[in-house]
C-alpha cells in the first residue's frame, strides 16, 4: 500500500501542486480544493506548523553597527562633493536583529523547500510594479502561526465538505486554517 496519494499525477507535477496548495493555504488562511488534495496539503500544512511552533523561540537578538544614508526633510539622500564628484553621506547607526539558532536555522530551510515565494499586488495598483511586495511566509509561521497555535497540540486545520464538482462529480472541501 502507498504512504500517499498519487492524485493522478506524475512526481514532479505532483510535489509542484502540494507546494503550491500549502503556499496558498499559509499565505490566504483557505483554499477551495478537492477532498484527497485537502487531506495531502493538511499533512505538510501541519508539519510546517509544527515545526515553526517549536523553534519560535529559538534566536537570539544581537546589535549591528551598519551605515544608513542621511535623509533630508523631503526624504532624499544627502550628497556632498568629495574630490569633484557627489556621493551620499551615510551614518552610523546600531541595528538590533534577530539572528537564528542552529535549529531555528535548519527549521526555516526546510520551510523555504517547501514553499514557494509569493509577492502580493494590490488590486488598485495592478500591473505597477512599485506597488508590488514579498511575502516572508517563513516570517509569517514563526511570528503569527506559532503564537497563534503554540497552544494547541495538533489539529491546525480543518477540512469542511461543500459538495460534489459539477464537472466531474469529485467531493470539493474547503481547507481552512483553525
Amino acid at each position: 500500500m502507498a504512504m500517499y496519494r498519487k492524485l493522478g499525477k506524475k512526481s514532479d507535477q505532483r510535489k509542484a501542486l502540494l507546494r503550491n496548495q500549502v503556499t496558498m493555504l499559509l499565505n490566504h488562511g483557505k483554499i477551495k480544493t478537492t477532498d484527497a488534495r485537502a487531506k495531502e496539503v493538511r499533512q505538510i500544512a501541519e508539519h510546517l506548523i509544527k515545526m515553526a511552533i517549536k523553534e519560535k523561540d529559538n534566536f537570539e537578538e544581537v546589535t549591528v553597527k551598519t551605515k544608513v544614508a542621511r535623509k533630508d526633510k523631503d526624504g532624499k539622500r544627502v550628497k556632498e562633493v568629495v574630490d569633484g564628484k557627489k556621493v551620499t553621506v551615510f551614518d552610523e547607526v546600531d541595528k538590533k536583529i534577530k539572528k537564528d539558532l542552529p535549529s531555528r536555522l535548519h527549521a526555516r530551510r526546510e520551510m523555504l523547500k517547501v514553499l514557494y515565494p509569493v509577492t502580493e499586488v494590490p488590486t488598485n495598483a495592478a500591473g505597477k510594479k512599485a506597488a508590488t511586495k514579498k511575502v516572508d511566509l517563513t516570517e509569517k509561521l514563526f511570528n503569527e502561526y506559532a503564537t497563534k497555535y503554540a497552544g494547541r497540540e495538533g489539529g491546525y486545520t480543518r477540512i469542511v465538505k461543500i459538495g460534489m464538482r459539477k464537472g466531474d462529480g469529485a467531493l470539493e472541501v474547503i481547507l481552512e486554517l483553525v
